[in-house]
């Protein structure tokens, strides 16, 4: 999947991509971002989504 990263909190490693085929935004935490330790709000990234325990998160988050 494709998306732009809505939000990202920097200190505690979080945040959320936005994404058109997807209802609602998409969390993700830093751990699951190749090779980067933060990315800034509108960056382009690719992803894969499971299921977790408050719905869809994203994983093997890359720069697009």
């Amino acid at each position: 999947m494709e998306g732009t990263v809505k939000f990202f909190h920097d200190k505690k490693g979080y945040g959320f991509i936005e994404n058109d085929d997807l209802e609602d935004d998409v969390f993700f935490h830093i751990s699951e971002v190749d090779g980067e330790d933060e990315l800034e709000e509108g960056t382009d990234v690719t992803f894969e989504t499971e299921e977790g325990d408050r719905g869809p998160e994203a994983i093997d988050v890359e720069r697009a």
